[in-house]
Order: structure tokens, then sequence, then C-alpha cells
């Protein structure tokens, strides 16, 4: 039986938005009609965005081992809901035997040409440095920005911060100030390039901005993978 593997845990609440997303965006009336998953979810793998900037462990051989936990239970596709890891995805796609899912990619992917006259990017600092959410929209053509040091990264910081420790509301009014900043700066849209940031959102008025969620594009990705490959009509016979 082919399935969706998700290497999760990173965080905890993120894996959790994600997998409900999986759940509403599958067309199914009955148990059987959805898609097989299997979720590993690992919050002990070390912090990515304190890797990137050279100021933590090196996370890349936990993630390998999830990536090889999850092909050797047969999984035939795998999507990670966790943007910083995409730091490693050559890495990672090097050492899976299956596709791996680009968030970034899913999530550009999903910003039609010329829809937006300005994008601000939402994440992690080690997401930013990274560089993988500039290039892929610079590919695009896409006009995008990041929030300035004293008008937006540190609100980003705290509300992805207070998700992860468990306090959405706290999270939503940093969001809110983050978006109230990218909007006087021109942005019509706003990335949220962190699976933490679209759980923050429902607690936070965000100016009238365009909401591009990383974490619902990786999953309509996941779904029309599979969707396509008739995995919601397969049989398990034991």
């Amino acid at each position: 039986m082919s399935r969706i593997g998700v290497l999760g845990g990173m965080g905890p609440s993120a894996t959790v938005d994600f997998m409900d997303k999986l759940v509403q965006l599958t067309p199914a009336a009955r148990d059987q009609e959805h898609l097989p998953v299997i979720v590993a979810s690992l919050p002990q793998v070390h912090d990515r965005s304190r890797a990137i900037m050279g100021q933590g462990r090196d996370p890349l051989p936990q993630l390998l081992a999830g990536i090889r936990l999850l092909n050797e239970i047969h999984v035939g596709v795998i999507a990670i809901p966790c943007n910083s890891s995409h730091h490693w995805y050559e890495e990672m796609s090097r050492s899976s035997q299956v596709p791996i899912l680009h968030i970034a990619q899913c999530c550009v992917d999903a910003i039609a040409a010329g829809a937006q006259d300005k994008v601000a990017v939402f994440a992690t600092r080690g997401a930013l440095a990274s560089g993988f959410y500039q290039r892929e929209l610079s590919r695009r053509g896409i006009d995008h920005f990041l929030p300035g040091e004293s008008d937006g990264q540190q609100h980003v910081d705290n509300c992805i911060q207070a998700v992860k420790a468990g306090d959405v509301e706290a999270g939503g009014q940093h969001l809110e100030q983050a978006c109230r900043n990218a909007a006087e700066s021109g942005a019509r849209a706003v990335i949220m390039g962190c699976t933490e940031i679209p759980i923050a959102a429902r607690q936070a008025d965000v100016h009238g901005l365009a909401l591009i969620d990383s974490s619902l594009e990786l999953a309509r990705a996941s779904v029309a993978f599979a969707l396509e490959r008739g995995w919601n009509r397969q049989q398990w016979d034991c």
C-alpha cells in the first residue's frame, strides 16, 4: 500500500495543523476514501534555524534518520511541514528512495503570476538566511521583501516562539504587528513561511493582506500527488 509520509514534530502543533489540512483537502465521504498517511513526529530534532545561523547543533543526521525511517516503512512521497528544515532539502532528497515535496516551491507556485504587487516573507531567521524562499520568488520574477529588524522580524520571531510555547493568542498579537508593518511598507501579500505562523493567523488582524500558507500549500501538493496515483482507492488486505 502506498502512503504519504510526514516527517513532523517540528513543531508538534504545526504537524497537527498540517494533518488537519490533509484531511480537509481530501474528497472523501467515508473513512475508507481518505488517504493513508504515516506520521513520524520527532520533536527532538535540533533547532533548524539556530543551526543555519551557526548557533546550534546540526540537525541533518536526525533529519536523515527520519527520512530513512519513512523509507523503511515504504511511503510513496514525503512531506515535511517545517520550512527551515528545507535548508537541507538536497541532502534529504539524495538519501530518500521516494520524492520529497519542497515546501517553498509548493508555496510560491500558489502565487499567480502578476497577481501580487509585493510579497513579504515571514519566516525564521534561519530560513531567511538560507534564502530558499527568496530564490524561488526571484526565479518567478515576483517582487518581494523581508521584514526589517526594527519593524517586523522581531515580531515574527516572537510569533513563532509563542505558538511553539502554546500561547496562540500572544502569537496572534505579534503577527498582527508584523502584518501592520508589512502593509505600511507596501506589501499586498505575506508568505507564511513558518508552519507555526498560520496557527497564529487565526488570532490576528492581518490588515487586508493576502496570506499564503506554506502548510496549506504543502498539504495541497501532498493530496494532489496521492490522488493522481489513486492512493485513496487502494485495498488493504491483511
